[in-house]
């Protein structure tokens, strides 16, 4: 039975902030497909998209355009298509959504991880791609040819390095302030590097905006699965757009009181409270075209804390 009440703010948030479809297809495909392997018939997805607005020309150009840039791969089985997360990009995809779901728990040790490119280590082009790929990935510039993390992931940076065909090009070093020699404190660098205010922005519109959606869900718990399905989708679409610019510095280096700690619990409970149902409607939508559509891998349950299987 569907909640009138979530039908009403479903509609008023499709209107006021409508999700772009090839990021919709991202997002549903990190938080919904690749739990399942990775791979979904185009009539399924088109299924899964039609509740956001999103036509079936609208997605077969968003599907086309993932393929192009390297996230997605198709096969043909007679008229049917299927999508496949490619085997190169389910590391950075399964990199990003670890990020979306696990807890701000990162704590400094006092140093940072620099990479350094001298003039003329790299050209123009690898240095404008090396540079795109370091901010998004958190990365502060200290200065020109310098960028610097106080809690940076090896196993990502060196995943950077090795796509953008740099690895041993550039120094990279992990350092520490120098005992006895009067400096300012390596903490300075956070203010020097990074503007948070649209990330804390980004926080707060986002807690605005679901905030209510927790308490008429509390109010009014019964749902059917395609809303809970809706409303996961566009709750982990929305967290998502927030916490990946989100330069995920360690908890003392943030300021107080950080809204990311109170979006993160938001997206919990509003995750916890909808998941099951939505795992309901996402499997009946797989298996009206493919009978043998798995189930989700147990590692999804480790979601948001652990969720109940």
């Amino acid at each position: 039975m569907k909640n009138t009440r979530c039908t009403a703010w479903i509609a008023d948030f499709l209107e006021s902030d409508p999700p772009r479809s090839k990021s919709l297809v991202m997002t549903i495909f990190g938080d919904a497909i690749v739990p399942r392997g990775g791979a979904i018939w185009l009539g399924s997805l088109i299924e899964l998209l039609a509740p956001f607005g999103v036509n079936d020309r609208l997605l077969r150009t968003s599907v086309f355009r993932l393929a192009q840039e390297g996230w997605l791969s198709s096969q043909r089985d007679g008229r049917r298509s299927a999508y496949t997360i490619r085997p190169e990009a389910l590391a950075r995809f399964e990199r990003a959504y670890r990020r979306i779901y696990a807890p701000l728990v990162v704590h400094w040790d006092g140093s940072w991880t620099l990479v350094i490119g001298p003039a003329g280590s790299i050209g123009a082009a690898e240095r404008g791609a090396l540079r795109k790929e370091l901010l998004w990935a958190g990365y502060g510039l200290i200065s020109p040819g310098i960028f610097g993390h106080p809690a940076s992931n090896a196993e990502a940076l060196e995943d950077i390095l090795v796509r953008n065909e740099v690895q041993g090009k550039l120094y990279v070093c992990h350092t520490t302030e120098l005992p006895g020699v009067s400096t300012r404190p390596l903490r300075d660098m956070v203010g020097d590097c990074w503007d948070l205010s649209e990330v804390m922005a980004g926080y707060e519109k986002f807690i605005a905006s679901f905030q209510p959606l927790l308490t008429l869900l509390q109010e009014e718990p019964v749902f059917d699965a395609e809303q809970a399905f809706v409303i996961r989708s566009l709750l982990t679409h929305a967290y998502r757009r927030v916490q990946l610019h989100d330069p995920q510095l360690p908890v003392e280096l943030l300021p107080e009181p950080w809204p990311g700690t109170q979006a993160y619990t938001l997206a919990r409970d509003l995750y916890r409270i909808t998941y099951a149902a939505a795992e309901e409607h996402i499997l009946a939508t797989l298996r009206r075209e493919d009978a043998q559509a798995p189930n989700v891998e147990p590692w999804f349950y480790e979601r948001f804390g652990g969720l109940t299987t």
